[in-house]
């Protein structure tokens, strides 16, 4: 029969390195304990839950079971938490309402930092923490809940969230600014498909758009490309000569400025999507994510960066 009140922390903590260490042994290490402890915290949450987590292999690496992924999900929650509170009360310790966490896709990083600056001018009581990364990522600390709010290009399916549009976020095919298709009016679909594109991995939010573009436009032409994992590395991609790009305008913003880059004018674009801010369904929201909820969603999107006449 499950225990559940005898379930500690030091039990899912040893599970939780075991897979990411990939051994009791290597778990042990991680944890300065030695391996027999490991071995009986893990025995002693298996016995708590009433299921076997890990399946302890011969050669003593341990690979989690079923039921030890689902509980290894309950502990990175319960991490999180934790993390988040303490973060929480340092902040009131300084004398601030409390903090929220804002996590970004990627690709805005190039207005996120300026947005949070003018959010914490505007609310100095409030601190605010910002995360970066892709958006795997940013649904990941969604999931367990180590951040209070998301900036992402399309809501996740999972989890459920409650989201809000905050903004246009336009596509554009960016060209070297001598490139032959630039102020070309008349562009065939053979001059398109005779280029080299430069795009994002696979999976990519980016890399679907440019495909299903491609797709639309090509009618079953052929095209060779590159493939960089970075936008930052395609746009000097492009600078360089080495190709065009369908990519986000407000990842580029700087290089249209200068002129570095071009915009390839052709029917069809740009793609206006739509940046979203969102928050995890299941977690009640605080007052304090309100107000930074609330001041985002005010903006309007005045944050983003401006096209170039």
């Amino acid at each position: 029969m499950a225990q559940l009140n005898a379930i500690t922390l030091k039990q899912l903590r040893a599970l939780a390195a075991v897979q990411e260490n990939g051994s009791i042994t290597a778990a042990a290490e991680r944890l300065n304990l030695t391996a027999p402890a490991v071995s009986t915290q893990l025995k002693q949450l298996e016995a708590n839950i009433g299921a076997k987590l890990v399946n302890r292999a011969a050669d003593g690496n341990g690979f989690l079971t079923r039921q030890g992924h689902e509980v290894l999900k309950t502990a990175t929650q319960i991490e999180s938490a934790l993390q988040h509170c303490y973060k929480t009360i340092e902040s009131m310790n300084a004398g601030k309402s409390g903090l929220v966490s804002l996590g970004v896709v990627s690709t805005g990083k190039y207005f996120a930092p300026a947005l949070v600056a003018l959010a914490k001018k505007v609310m100095p009581d409030i601190r605010i923490d910002l995360t970066i990364g892709n958006r795997r990522s940013i649904i990941s600390a969604l999931e367990d809940h180590s951040i209070d709010l998301a900036i992402m290009g399309r809501p996740p399916r999972y989890p459920a969230v409650e989201s809000v549009t905050i903004g246009d976020h336009p596509h554009i095919l960016i060209a070297a600014p001598d490139h032959p298709l630039v102020n070309n009016r008349d562009i065939s679909r053979r001059d398109l498909f005779s280029e080299t594109f430069i795009q994002r991995e696979v999976g990519s939010g980016t890399r679907i758009l440019m495909e299903r573009f491609l797709d639309r436009t090509g009618e079953g032409l052929t095209y060779d490309y590159m493939e960089f994992n970075t936008n930052e590395t395609i746009k000097q991609a492009v600078i360089a000569g080495l190709g065009i790009a369908l990519i986000s305008a407000h990842t580029v913003m700087d290089a249209l400025t200068a002129g570095r880059v071009r915009i390839i004018d052709m029917p069809g674009l740009p793609i206006v999507r739509q940046w979203f801010l969102v928050r995890p369904a299941s977690t009640a929201e605080t007052p304090v994510t309100q107000r930074v909820r609330e001041f985002l969603v005010e903006q309007n999107g005045a944050f983003l960066p401006k096209m170039p006449d």
